[in-house]
């Protein structure tokens, strides 16, 4: 699903963010991503959703060096990947169903085809009476189970999410962890940056570590020497 071969990158003629990254995850995998700030965890993700190219080495999404791909190809690409950003990036002209609803217009569908799964999802969330809210009524943590519930909703292969519970109190983020491990169990490959090491140890799953660039993997249940 995603595969990274000695993969470096640098910004201008500082030193590198990233240093001989290597690594792949299986299709169907879940991965924690940790590391202070500055470790080099948004450039990693920005290399996997296609933001970014690596200086050197190799990245490979879906079986393909991403730097082969043509500009044609990458919409396709991208389709199959879905983004949980810090930011939110919700449009603010848009209510919180168009917002979700959004990727699966792209791909062709109908927002009254759609609108009863996209309904149901974002009252899953904890959002059903906010339905036709705009982005700009809704406080932070309300934007970000939007933006969750947008980067989710058309079953992505490849799911990333940055800090998706960091705005939201505890029985929402295990809410919102069980809606991510459920895509899990029907086949999608997740990667949840994040700081908590308690949400780490309530879902056993293996761990990313970025210290200064250079990765480690950690098993379920390692405690770091």
């Amino acid at each position: 699903m995603v595969r990274f071969d000695a993969v470096g990158v640098r910004y201008g003629k500082g030193q590198e963010v990233l240093r001989d990254v290597s690594f792949h995850l299986p299709p169907g995998s879940f991965h924690f991503l940790t590391g202070a700030s500055g470790a080099g965890k948004s450039t990693l993700m920005r290399l996997m959703y296609l933001a970014q190219r690596p200086t050197r080495g190799v990245v490979s999404l879906f079986g393909r060096d991403v730097q082969s791909l043509e500009r044609h190809e990458m919409p396709a690409f991208r389709r199959r990947i879905g983004v949980v950003f810090q930011e939110f990036r919700l449009l603010d002209h848009l209510t919180a169903l168009e917002n979700v609803a959004l990727p699966l217009q792209v791909a062709g569908y109908d927002i009254a085809e759609v609108g009863n799964h996209v309904t149901e999802l974002l009252s899953w969330v904890g959002l059903k009476d906010h339905l036709n809210a705009k982005p700009s009524t809704l406080s932070g943590g309300q934007q970000q189970r939007v933006s969750i519930a947008r980067a989710v909703i058309g079953r992505p292969d490849l799911l990333l999410a940055d800090e998706p519970t960091g705005n939201v109190d505890d029985k929402i983020a295990v809410r919102l962890m069980h809606l991510f491990e459920e895509l899990h169990k029907i086949g999608t490959t997740v990667v949840i940056a994040t700081h908590s090491e308690a949400l780490i140890r309530e879902f056993p799953h293996p761990v990313l570590h970025l210290d200064r660039g250079e990765l480690t993997l950690r098993q379920p249940g390692e405690v770091w020497a």
